[in-house]
């Protein structure tokens, strides 16, 4: 992946998550943030994702670079937080047990043979007519899949069969994610 973002660019992105969901706990107003750095300027997809005590507690995203990386960050918190369906809205007694890991996407590249896949390294979107279902990179891995079962896995989060991918119909693609959490950081 190209794009990188140093400790203090990365820091600033998770303090902003944590603030941003704590003033909406609180009902303050959200803060209009200046721009920690140029870097933080530059359009990129992203997922917010928060576990507590390992467990997944809401994840949500943009897979493509529709907004600066650190209004998006700020725009998912809430997302994640509170409008990801799988889970209720995040309480105010589960705020200081959340782990929020922060992912930023590279853009998405087409496969022509799933040999190009490397689990570990790539993410997957899968899309035949209006379904469409995305795995981050790290989900593969932290599952132990193999690259057969990340196909049928991501074929199911778009709500299709597990043997979708193969249908002609069916576009597969991958990216690449820069990764990094709280957990990364004992000084945060």
């Amino acid at each position: 992946m190209d794009f990188q973002l140093n400790d203090d660019e990365k820091k600033f992105l998770l303090r902003l998550v944590r603030t941003t969901i704590s003033d909406f706990l609180e009902e303050r107003p959200l803060q209009k943030q200046s721009y920690f750095s140029e870097t933080l300027k530059t359009k990129c997809g992203a997922f917010v994702t928060l576990h507590i005590r390992g467990q997944l507690r809401g994840c949500i995203g943009y897979v493509t670079a529709i907004k600066p990386l650190q209004e998006a960050v700020a725009d998912l918190a809430i997302s994640a937080a509170f409008n990801d369906p799988r889970f209720p809205p995040l309480r105010k007694t589960e705020f200081d047990q959340i782990d929020i890991e922060i992912s930023v996407l590279t853009p998405l590249q087409k496969v022509t043979h799933i040999d190009e896949i490397l689990v570990g390294r790539d993410g997957l979107v899968i899309k035949q007519g209006v379904y469409q279902g995305l795995l981050l990179p790290q989900v593969a891995t932290e599952y132990g899949w193999d690259t057969l079962t990340f196909l049928q896995e991501t074929c199911h989060k778009a709500g299709l069969p597990a043997d979708a991918w193969q249908d002609d119909r069916t576009e597969i693609f991958r990216f690449q994610a820069l990764i990094f959490s709280e957990n990364d950081f004992p000084d945060l």
